[in-house]
């Protein structure tokens, strides 16, 4: 397999959890980060799911790219398939990225299954904050999540408005935006 990267765009960016020899930011085209899946575990119940991160179809996603060297591609990828497909509700593909270099390379990238029951497909940000603030799953609040999530990014220098606008949603000082009503 020879070395090869990885391409993380939520917690993999900050927990890697496996060993690397390079990081790099790093844009993935045609995928954007979106609250896409329901977390019927971690963030929230069957009843009431919560919504986490995943790579849906459409615009871009900036986040970083490791470098895995070919010695361990065993490992981390048992390590990564673990982590990513205990539900299969992504995928796992090999995607081309460009990195802050200006190279470009391919990477084992995990994209959400359109298909898949917890696929939450396009959710506005005021549909999101209410499922996000009323969910609660076996990980702690789902709001905690996104309120950690956004810190993360900002920590890296990463920019992501939409989430950063279900997250000001979130606030303590904002009121809660009532359900629409038909």
């Amino acid at each position: 397999m020879g070395d090869f990267w990885v391409f993380g765009y939520g917690s993999l960016m900050w927990r890697p959890g496996f060993a690397h020899t390079e990081t790099h930011r790093a844009r993935l085209m045609g995928y954007r980060r979106a609250l896409c899946v329901r977390s019927h575990v971690h963030r929230g119940t069957p009843d009431r799911p919560g919504l986490v991160l995943g790579l849906d179809r459409g615009g871009s996603c900036l986040g970083l790219a490791f470098r895995v060297p070919d010695d361990l591609s065993g490992e981390v990828m048992a390590y990564l398939r673990d982590r990513e497909l205990v539900t299969n509700v992504y995928l796992e593909k090999r995607l081309p990225i460009r990195l802050d270099s200006g190279d470009t390379v391919e990477a084992v990238t995990y994209v959400v299954d359109r298909h898949h029951l917890q696929y939450a497909a396009r959710v506005d940000v005021d549909e999101a904050a209410r499922t996000v603030r009323s969910s609660v799953g076996q990980s702690g609040p789902n709001e905690e999540y996104v309120l950690n999530t956004i810190g993360h990014l900002r920590a890296l220098g990463i920019r992501d408005h939409w989430l950063e606008r279900v997250a000001e949603r979130l606030s303590p000082s904002q009121p809660a935006v009532p359900p629409r009503v038909p």
